[in-house]
């Protein structure tokens, strides 16, 4: 399962990197060992929620019917939560997911809804307690003020961090702070960002990712505006303590990487297909470094490609040969009509990789190991098929997830939540008639043993 909640936005329907649809993939099947109702939710557009499972306690943080952000809180074997209602109430933007995250003391951190915007911060002012969070006005108090796409993520020796783009679509930076402890206080994890657009241009990532060699790994492309058909250059970067940073190749990368000093993967012309929501990370049977995207092929077709760094160099290898051309554009939440995980590694040594297509349907192919390509697909049931389905009787409902960014103790169980909502708007409030409340829902999902032959 993927432990960093990106996020980002939800896969089938968002236009931004937050939360995803891509649980880690399996073949073994699955069943629905206990689901629990959590509240009535906003149905009117998708925003991405955040579930934290830290035994013996668990959280979740979402919008609720009035679109209030709330977090709810259990002990794990009760059946009963507690709910504590944050002074924030979002609008019709898809940008606006949550995240939740504890550090390393137990205080609770969440953060959301915001497309530059100030920043939203909260943190809880004791251990385990989501009814004490209480709003932080800032963490540095600098570039805080137009802020998107906020992250809690663990880095080398556990370090507690925060990643953001300050700035806009087409104009931005990504910051960096890191959390001390023993002050509760937030610092720069280095003296500039990241990347630097230049005011011309903005980075869109996939990571940091700690890869099976002990490097973070990092992925982005540009984008020169707000239209989506905009971005260009797939890029990379590695770290081993993410304050030096090195090539696919191991030259140094001085800081704020931009255009000119960045890596270029793949040097995809603006138009080209490329999109900011569907460059991946994953890891080959080697333990070498991939990255999933899509751009148009010669026909002009939109094709899903992986890139796998092999000594030192960038390869390139087209997964399939879809008939079928994505001409995405314009700004706002886009519906994501072809989304792609990232190549995983079975424990049987097999790799897989799920995708999700408007025209072709969605599964988990099997993937040649040396090229990379689908050579099949695989039964794959990441999530019980009962559950995929619409029960909502609204038209245009869809189904939403989100993972788990804590995990269970026990191997053989993972947490979901899911919820149904209309489509991406392009982040503008909806005419005519909306659909009721949805529910929210835990679903505690166990794997069974696999079948011997």
């Amino acid at each position: 399962m993927n432990k960093l909640l990106l996020l980002f936005l939800l896969a089938a329907s968002f236009a931004a990197p937050a939360a995803t649809n891509n649980l880690a993939p399996g073949h073994q099947s699955v069943t629905v060992a206990d689901a629990l109702d959590i509240a009535p939710v906003w149905a009117g557009h998708p925003v991405g929620f955040a579930l934290l499972t830290r035994a013996p306690f668990q959280f979740v943080a979402f919008y609720d019917d009035q679109r209030q952000l709330t977090v709810a809180q259990r002990r794990l074997g009760e059946r009963k939560w507690t709910f504590s209602k944050l002074p924030n109430t979002t609008g019709w933007d898809s940008h606006n997911y949550v995240t939740l995250a504890a550090d390393a003391a137990g205080y609770l951190h969440c953060s959301g809804d915001m497309h530059v915007g100030a920043l939203k911060y909260f943190r809880s002012t004791k251990p385990w307690d989501a009814a004490s969070f209480e709003r932080v006005n800032q963490m540095t108090g600098d570039q805080e003020q137009r802020v998107t796409y906020p992250k809690f993520f663990r880095g080398p020796d556990d370090a507690f961090l925060y990643t953001y783009r300050y700035g806009s679509s087409g104009n931005g930076n990504q910051i960096f702070n890191v959390y001390d402890l023993k002050t509760k206080t937030w610092k720069r994890l280095f003296d500039r960002p990241l990347t630097d657009g230049e005011g011309q241009r903005n980075a869109y990532f996939d990571g940091p990712v700690k890869g099976p060699d002990g490097w973070f790994h990092l992925a982005w492309v540009w984008r020169e505006t707000p239209d989506a058909a905009s971005n260009h250059d797939l890029s990379y970067a590695r770290s081993r303590d993410l304050i030096h940073w090195e090539t696919g190749s191991g030259k140094p990368l001085e800081l704020p990487i931009t255009l000119a000093k960045s890596d270029i993967v793949d040097p995809v012309p603006q138009k080209g297909g490329l999109i900011n929501v569907n460059q991946k990370i994953g890891f080959d049977d080697q333990g070498r470094a991939t990255i999933s995207y899509h751009k148009n092929d010669a026909a002009g077709n939109t094709q899903p490609w992986t890139a796998r760094l092999e000594n030192g160099i960038w390869q390139h290898y087209q997964i399939t040969d879809w008939p079928y051309r994505w001409d995405f554009g314009g700004g706002g939440s886009l519906v994501v009509k072809i989304n792609l995980g990232p190549v995983h590694l079975e424990k049987d040594g097999r790799l897989t990789q799920t995708f999700s297509h408007a025209k072709f349907g969605s599964g988990t192919w099997l993937l040649d190991p040396k090229t990379l390509r689908a050579i099949g697909k695989i039964s794959d049931e990441r999530i019980p098929a009962e559950l995929r389905k619409v029960k909502g009787t609204f038209p245009g409902l869809g189904v939403r997830w989100a993972d788990d960014s804590g995990g269970s103790d026990r191997p053989e169980l993972n947490y979901i939540l899911r919820w149904e909502t209309l489509a991406a708007n392009r982040d503008q409030p909806r005419q005519g008639e909306l659909p009721p409340p949805s529910m929210l829902r835990l679903y505690e999902i166990k794997r069974m043993p696999e079948a011997k032959p």
